[in-house]
């Protein structure tokens, strides 16, 4: 057993048995419950499972599920609770709300209730006291208990009051008292928690004309989730921006901001983005966790082959290298992966980033700020003279940022940086796209990385399947088949490892394409993208399509997930 600290242990009173489970199961640090009963030791007002919630420091249904292996009560789910109010009048909804109880059923003897907090002994005598009869707990999560009152309690003068309030343009105070109701933060930190425990890189908070959507993006694709109701849209919107220092009174042009928040333990960085659109703002919200980015070439999907070629051009000393791809193929963190091999105390490397994503140690990283004239151009003239060994660029987004880039290459820097194109050979028409002159492309560009990512299937549940000949004719299966090799691919079947999807992760489908003699004769002749892949080919490119054939006949991922990033016909 673990012993509970003593500067917690004297305000714990009932909750040792949760709080030495929390810990054990590692789910909570002692630093973090000595920090939660400070807290509770200056405002009583919440008890300490409500509490950790609310910090931040333990996910919610973490702290359910510890709570049910302390009480050996039974957890409901969110289609358990009625739609409909059971509970005695004397039972105010005020109490309801602030103790997070919601009626079950009730019988002659007994309320049967769901309760955030099984363990609150006022809780008990308050309910007895105002119901007249016993009462048996089961153990709810609190947001689910939330949306059942909201459902059972529901006050039509209340939500009209609130839907006005939303749309008045004029009435910003309001708005950010209603931004500033513990229902609203409840519902923005469950959305937050939900994410996290998703492991979601986006959220997207969307208003309708009929409904409020929520959904985040896990492994690349959109889920929706439970949504607060349409009627706190503005609140919950407002919320939002208010925690990302944004203009709440502003509606009518985009904004862009960032928070930095504490959830279940882990420091977020979180970017904001908000749009206006017809029935009122959108916001997006990219979650940076630190934690899950492992800046390993192998852990990305790179493949033995691939990863030699690419090291190999890494290690010269001067030229461009390109990662090449579209919104969301994990360019940035390749690029970081790359200059994490770089890092050495020999070479002074130096970034210039749009936003900067991830912060890496002994690497000079520039934020670039356009609205006070600090674009890529202009940061990139001044860092050349800072004597750096590796520049990387966010992005080549203009000819002058491209230009300088390649003269960076020709005094002797490496210079890394990323192009939006569908493979690795169009990266080299894109650059003859901006204007840059052939003879300078050749003369600098060292190599081009296509990638994808695609969903990594689960290793728990994962189920091999035979293929039929059609399908390794078709697909071009028998392309990357070794001799004697039986085609097998796998199938997502899904259970609790992967919240039952079937994938778990991303990994990356690449192509490497090294600019030779030969191709660089076909850029000074501006040849087709398509023939210039081909040269590569014959030189000994795997395509991503091959590599991710090859990484479905691994068990990786699914020639499906394949198929839907490459566009393969």
């Amino acid at each position: 057993m673990v012993a509970i600290a003593t500067e917690a242990s004297d305000i714990l009173n009932g909750y040792e048995d949760f709080a030495t489970y929390l810990i054990e199961h590692g789910r909570l640090r002692q630093a973090d419950l000595n920090r939660a009963c400070r807290l509770l030791a200056e405002d009583g007002e919440d008890t300490l499972p409500v509490l950790l919630v609310k910090l931040g420091l333990v996910a919610e249904r973490d702290v359910a599920q510890a709570l049910v292996d302390v009480t050996g009560l039974e957890m409901v789910s969110a289609s358990d609770y009625p739609e409909t109010q059971i509970l005695p009048e004397s039972l105010s909804l005020r109490f309801l709300q602030s103790r997070r109880v919601v009626g079950l059923e009730e019988n002659d003897e007994r309320f049967v209730v769901a309760v955030a907090d099984p363990l609150d002994e006022y809780l008990k005598q308050a309910l007895e006291l105002a119901g007249g009869r016993p009462f048996s707990f089961k153990i709810g999560l609190a947001s689910e208990i939330d949306n059942a009152l909201a459902r059972q309690y529901v006050q039509p003068e209340a939500v009209a009051t609130l839907d006005e309030a939303g749309v008045d343009d004029d009435d910003v105070e309001h708005l950010r008292d209603m931004a500033s109701e513990a229902p609203v933060i409840r519902s923005v930190n469950q959305i937050l928690q939900q994410a996290v425990d998703l492991r979601a890189s986006d959220i997207h908070i969307e208003p309708f004309e009929d409904q409020l959507m929520v959904r985040l993006r896990v492994d690349g694709i959109l889920r929706p989730i439970d949504a607060p109701p349409l009627t706190s849209t503005a609140a919950i919107i407002s919320r939002v921006k208010l925690m990302a220092n944004l203009n709440i009174a502003e509606r009518r042009l985009p904004q862009d901001g960032r928070i930095k928040i504490q959830v279940q333990g882990k420091e977020l960085d979180l970017r904001v983005s908000t749009v206006p659109t017809l029935y009122g703002e959108s916001v997006v919200i990219r979650l940076l966790d630190k934690e899950q980015v492992t800046l390993d070439f192998s852990t990305l999907g790179f493949a033995e082959d691939t990863l030699d070629r690419f090291l190999r051009i890494l290690n010269l000393p001067h030229g461009i290298i390109l990662i090449t791809g579209p919104t969301g193929s994990g360019k940035s963190t390749t690029l970081y992966t790359a200059l994490d091999k770089l890092n050495t105390q020999e070479r002074k490397i130096i970034t210039v980033e749009d936003p900067v994503e991830y912060q890496l140690t002994g690497v000079n990283q520039i934020q670039v700020k356009p609205e006070i004239g600090l674009d890529f151009a202009g940061a990139l003239r001044s860092i050349v003279r800072q004597d750096p060994d590796v520049i990387m660029i966010g992005e080549m987004r203009d000819l002058e940022t491209a230009r300088i880039a390649v003269q960076s290459a020709l005094t002797g820097h490496l210079v890394l940086s990323t192009l939006h194109t569908n493979d690795a050979a169009g990266g080299v028409t894109r650059l003859l796209d901006m204007g840059l002159e052939d003879y300078l492309i050749t003369s600098t560009v060292n190599g081009i990385l296509g990638q994808r990512l695609v969903r990594r299937l689960c290793d728990h549940c994962k189920q091999s399947m035979e293929v039929l000949p059609e399908v390794v004719e078709e697909t071009g299966l028998a392309s990357v088949l070794q001799p004697g090799e039986k085609p097998v691919l796998y199938q997502p079947v899904g259970c609790n490892h992967c919240n039952g999807i079937g994938y778990r992760g991303r990994l990356a489908i690449q192509e490497f394409l090294v600019l030779s003699d030969n191709i660089r004769r076909q850029v000074l002749q501006h040849s087709q993208a398509k023939e210039i892949e081909q040269t590569a080919i014959s030189e000994g490119m795997r395509t991503m399509y091959q590599d991710g054939l090859r990484k479905a006949l691994q068990g990786l991922t699914t020639l499906e997930e394949v198929l839907r990033v490459t566009c393969e016909d």
